[in-house]
C-alpha cells in the first residue's frame, strides 16, 4: 500500500483553508486505497480535528524540525509527503525529499522556497515557474467530496420566486471579525432577504445578534457546521472572503459577493472579480456605500445573480482533486 503524509496546520490565526484543501486531497487518495497520515498542529480547533476524525484520517503532532519530520516519515513508512504551509521552513521539505521520497507542495503564488517534485497552485491564472511537474490554475482546485457531489448539472437560473436566501461565512475562525460587518451591510441594503450567518465563536454570535434586521429581512446566526455545503447549495447569494472557499462556490454555481481580508487574498480577489466570477465588495474594514449598493443590486436582480452563477459554474469543474492525485501517484511508487 502506498502511504502519503500531509504536513499542514490550522489555528485561530492561521485559519483552516490549508487543512480543508488537504482534506479534499486525502479523501481522493484514500478512495484509491492510499494510506494517508496528517502531521498537523490544529491549534486546538475542535472543528478542525473533527474533519479528520469523521473521515477516519489519522493525525499526529506536527514535528518541530526537519529531523523530526524525517523520523516521522520513516516511522510511518511514507512514500510521499504533501506540504501546504506559509510558515514551514524549506529545510523540512528539502530533508524529506533528500530521503528519496516524493514531495508535493501546495502553494499560493510564492512557493516560499519549498523544495518539491510537484508544485500545485490552484488559484485563478496561476503560473508556476519552478519544478519539473507544475499543476496550475482552477483545473487543479482541491474541493471536498461534500462539495463536489452537490455540483449541479447546469448553472442555476435565478428568479423572483422567493425571498433571496443568503449565506455569509468567513472561514472556520473568522479571525478578522468579518461576519458582523457584513451583516450590517446586508441590513443597510433595505432589501428583503433570509440570511444565515456563521458565527465562529460566542463573541461573534453576540455581535451578530445585536444587528437589527430591517423590514422583510431575517437573520439566522449559527455556529460552524459540517452542513455548510448543503446551505450553500440552496443559497441565492453567498457572501464570503476571497480564498480557497471561493473555488467551492464557483463549482456549486453560487452567485457570490467577496471581500478581501488580508494582503495575500487581494490578487485572487481582483482576478476573480475582473473575470466576472463573483462580485467585489472591497477590503474588510473599508466597506461602505458601494458595497451596500452592490449587495442591494444582487438581492433585487435575479438576472445579475444568474450571470455570476453561469460564469463561475463553468470555471471550476470539480475534478481538480482527481488530477492532482493522478500526478502524485504517477510520480511515486511504493517504497
Amino acid at each position: 500500500m502506498i502511504s502519503v503524509g500531509i504536513r499542514c496546520d490550522a489555528g485561530p490565526r492561521t485559519g483552516v483553508g490549508h487543512l480543508v484543501r488537504c482534506v479534499a486531497l486525502a479523501e481522493e487518495l484514500t478512495a484509491r486505497g492510499v494510506d494517508v497520515h496528517f502531521l498537523s498542529d490544529l491549534g486546538g480547533l475542535e472543528w478542525a480535528a473533527a474533519q479528520l476524525d469523521q473521515r477516519g484520517l489519522p493525525w499526529h503532532p506536527a514535528p518541530y524540525d526537519e529531523v523530526g519530520l524525517v523520523a516521522a516519515a520513516e516511522r510511518l513508512n511514507l512514500d510521499a509527503l504533501v506540504v501546504d504551509s506559509y510558515t514551514l521552513p524549506p529545510s523540512h521539505s528539502r530533508a524529506v525529499r533528500g530521503t528519496g521520497r516524493t514531495v508535493l507542495a501546495i502553494v499560493d503564488g510564492d512557493p516560499r522556497g519549498q523544495d518539491a517534485d510537484i508544485y500545485v497552485d490552484q488559484n485563478l491564472d496561476a503560473a508556476l515557474d519552478i519544478g519539473d511537474v507544475r499543476l496550475a490554475g482552477l483545473d487543479h482546485a482541491l474541493l471536498r467530496a461534500s462539495v463536489r457531489r452537490l455540483r449541479p448539472s447546469s448553472a442555476p437560473v435565478h428568479s423572483n420566486a422567493r425571498t433571496p436566501k443568503v449565506v455569509a461565512f468567513f472561514g472556520g475562525t473568522d479571525a478578522y471579525r468579518a461576519a458582523p460587518q457584513v451583516a450590517r451591510l446586508l441590513a443597510w441594503t433595505a432589501a428583503p432577504f433570509d440570511a444565515t450567518v456563521v458565527a465562529a465563536d460566542d463573541g461573534l454570535r453576540t455581535e451578530l445578534l445585536a444587528v437589527p434586521p430591517g423590514e422583510g429581512q431575517t437573520l439566522h446566526v449559527i455556529e460552524p457546521t459540517d452542513r455548510l455545503p448543503e446551505l450553500l447549495a440552496d443559497a441565492d447569494l453567498v457572501v464570503s472572503a476571497s480564498g480557497t472557499s471561493t473555488w467551492e462556490l464557483l463549482c456549486l454555481g453560487r452567485a457570490a459577493a467577496l471581500v478581501w481580508v488580508v494582503d495575500n487574498q487581494k490578487r485572487g480577489y481582483e482576478r476573480t472579480v475582473a473575470r466576472g466570477y463573483a462580485a467585489g465588495l472591497g477590503r474588510l474594514g473599508e466597506l461602505g456605500g458601494e458595497a451596500v449598493t452592490t449587495l442591494r443590486r444582487l438581492l433585487l436582480n435575479p438576472g445579475d445573480r444568474t450571470a455570476l452563477a453561469v460564469r463561475g459554474w463553468a470555471a471550476v469543474d470539480g475534478r481538480g482533486v482527481e488530477r492532482v492525485a493522478d500526478s502524485l501517484l504517477r510520480e511515486r511508487s511504493p517504497r
